[in-house]
């Protein structure tokens, strides 16, 4: 007797929790803008870290999001610059958002991904960056001249 079972079920039922926890922080029910955010979060720190701590941090990740991470990826030109404001304008572009919702919008995926995976793996990351940057990805208003 042959079982009609979606062999990938078992793998977007996880995307959609993990994705389901940063639309709760953002406080939206839309789901494409929170898979933007999360997108543009993923992308703009994939760029700004070393190969090693992105496979570090890509093994905690559900496989269809571990998918969006590599998305475009050019392994050779990373790790790229850590300036804040660099990031920030990336970040708006990406998400679709203003200047001034990426500290927002960060912070709350960063929230949502720090629940999610093994404590201590953001962390690790972030101690690549600059302290500014940090505060940024943890949902820290920007200053001024950022």
């Amino acid at each position: 007797m042959t079982h009609h079972h979606d062999p990938l079920a078992a793998g977007t039922h996880t995307a959609h929790i993990w994705l389901r926890a940063v639309a709760d922080d953002l406080g939206t029910e839309d789901l494409t803008f929170a898979l933007r955010a999360l997108r543009a979060w993923m992308h703009t720190v994939r760029d700004r870290i070393s190969v090693a701590n992105s496979a570090h941090l890509t093994a905690q990740l559900p496989d269809f999001l571990r998918g969006i991470w590599y998305e475009g990826w050019v392994p050779s030109r990373v790790p790229g610059a850590h300036g804040v404001a660099g990031f920030v304008e990336e970040f708006a572009e990406r998400a679709g958002i203003s200047i001034g919702d990426v500290a927002f919008t960060a912070g709350c995926v960063t929230s949502a991904l720090d629940r999610m995976m093994s404590p201590g793996q953001l962390n690790h990351v972030f101690a690549v960056f600059p302290d500014r940057l940090t505060g940024v990805l943890r949902g820290e208003e920007l200053l001024a001249g950022t």
